[in-house]
């Protein structure tokens, strides 16, 4: 009886992992579909309309390196279930937007929440799932992913359905507060989460860490483009509100395939740089379809490339949490990771935008990321897990040497793990 009294409420715990995932993307991807409906009645032109995703993805940046604050001061599980309040408050203040500033704001404040989340989560996933990080980050990523789908997909069928779009923006707040009943109900006590914070100031002096940074901002760039105007791109080209809405769901749903299938495929192997560079390889075919055939078999360079998006995005995840043992100072990592990353990320969106209304078409911007990803490319040579010890020695060892009051000596390895 115990036996399946304990199993049940590790099923709910998967589900509240999968769910509260879930809520994370459907706030920025429902915008795209309606963007049109969006600039007729706020009067937002096309660089408003980037801040919808840039300001959330300045918070989701900022508000990452004070997480290990966040949760020292009010534990993990308050700060997550504190962040689906706020996510499902700022879905159903959307109800009420009637201008671009008003829905600006409502998009901060839901960014807030999402922010607090993802600096919070990875750790929490590290510390309960020690033994299958790599299949639950690929969970909680494509159920990240599949959010976005419904975003994209729902959004223009409930606005069409009740005339206001405003309906189609503020219903999500329906599945945040089912995820907020289920953290409630099955998050865990916080336990053993108390050193991510000295470990953070610590990680920042790491070379590695600002290298992580870069690769998930440069990354996430790609994604917070597509997501703001591969919708309008097509609508320019003729499509319906709806069949360029179906266009994102398309890119969320093969996104969150590949964020969900790639990471079982790479659990069994330490070195995750071959999977890493398979879906860099997709995004590169899939940006360059979008900017010099983009009249010309859609859907493909759209599945391809949510399929390289999707995909990256779980990888580094979870090569963040390979480069240390701890939960806490893994999570701490991953936090500081996505904190850098989505302040480099906010930016090319509106870099978009600016190149759209300079030359007219899209084109330079999807050239512009072809660009991005050959960087990554070039960068993700450096992630040899033989070198993960190595690259974060210092800062372990001197929490070793905080916690145990112990010489630097007895706690500094002298091998290097080639």
């Amino acid at each position: 009886m115990m036996w399946g009294q304990s199993t049940l409420v590790r099923a709910m715990l998967v589900a509240t992992v999968a769910l509260i995932g879930f809520n994370l993307r459907p706030f920025m991807t429902s915008i795209g579909p309606l963007a049109g409906n969006i600039q007729e009645h706020t009067g937002l032109g096309l660089q408003g309309m980037a801040l919808l995703t840039l300001v959330p993805m300045l918070l989701m940046g900022g508000v990452a390196f004070i997480g290990p604050a966040l949760q020292s001061t009010f534990g993990a599980r308050r700060s997550v279930i504190g962040a689906l309040l706020v996510i499902c408050g700022g879905c159903a203040l959307r109800l009420l937007s009637i201008s671009g500033w008003s829905l600006v704001a409502t998009a901060a404040l839901i960014g807030l929440g999402v922010a607090v989340i993802q600096a919070i989560f990875p750790g929490i996933i590290k510390r309960e799932f020690a033994r299958h990080v790599g299949p639950m980050m690929g969970l909680y990523s494509a159920m990240l992913m599949g959010g976005g789908a419904l975003g994209a997909l729902t959004a223009p069928a409930v606005s069409s359905s009740t005339g206001l779009w405003a309906v189609g923006l503020a219903w999500f707040a329906l599945p945040a507060a089912v995820a907020l009943m289920l953290a409630w109900s099955f998050l865990p006590i916080d336990a053993g989460m108390s050193k991510a914070e000295g470990a953070a100031r610590l990680l920042l002096a790491r070379p590695r860490t600002w290298l992580l940074m870069l690769c998930f901002g440069l990354m996430n760039g790609g994604y917070t483009s597509v997501v703001a105007w591969l919708a309008p791109a097509y609508q320019e080209r003729g499509w319906s509100a709806g069949a360029s809405g179906g266009l994102l769901a398309v890119l969320a749903v093969s996104q969150a395939l590949s964020a969900l299938t790639l990471p079982l495929f790479a659990r069994n192997s330490l070195d995750r740089r071959p999977w890493l560079w398979l879906t860099l390889v997709m995004q590169g075919i899939g940006f360059a379809g979008l900017a010099l055939a983009p009249g010309y078999a859609a859907l493909v360079w759209v599945i391809v490339l949510g399929c390289g998006l999707g995909g990256c995005f779980a990888l580094l995840m979870i090569v963040a949490l390979d480069h240390l043992p701890d939960p806490a100072q893994a999570g701490a990592l991953s936090a500081l990771m996505q904190g850098g990353g989505f302040l480099i990320a906010a930016a090319p969106a509106w870099l978009v935008a600016v190149l759209h209304e300079a030359t007219g078409s899209y084109k330079a911007g999807w050239m512009g990321h072809l660009a991005t990803v050959l960087v990554v490319t070039i960068l993700v040579l450096r992630f040899c897990p033989r070198r993960y010890a190595r690259a974060m020695r210092a800062p372990v060892a001197r929490r070793a040497q905080q916690e145990r009051l112990l010489p630097a000596a007895t706690v500094m390895p002298t091998h290097d793990m080639r």
